[in-house]
């Protein structure tokens, strides 16, 4: 069997797709929920329920645009309007915290 050269050019496709999907793949930036006493609720939550859903919710205690709040950075996401906080949904916890 010999290799033509639409297989040559789909090799090379392929390749270059594996490529791109290394060259965007790196270290996460997002940062994880720190371990400390403000979030161990948190992580309780979690423990008890296996619900990131249910530990979101305690999220907006803290985190909030309201005065006294800690206010999130310039370009973070918006809560949707009548959705739930998904924060869980991109941060993430520390494994020496949930185990």
């Amino acid at each position: 069997m010999r290799i033509g050269k639409k297989d040559m050019i789909f090799i090379g496709l392929v390749a270059v797709v594996f490529l791109v999907f290394y060259l965007i793949s790196g270290e996460e930036k997002t940062k994880r929920v720190p371990l400390d006493d403000a979030h161990k609720a948190s992580y309780e939550l979690f423990k008890k329920t296996g619900s990131k859903m249910e530990a979101d919710k305690g999220c907006p205690a803290c985190h909030n645009t309201e005065p006294g709040g800690i206010p999130f950075p310039a370009k973070h996401p918006v809560k949707p309007k009548d959705g739930p906080m998904r924060c869980l949904f991109c941060h993430k916890l520390k494994l020496s915290g949930v185990q």
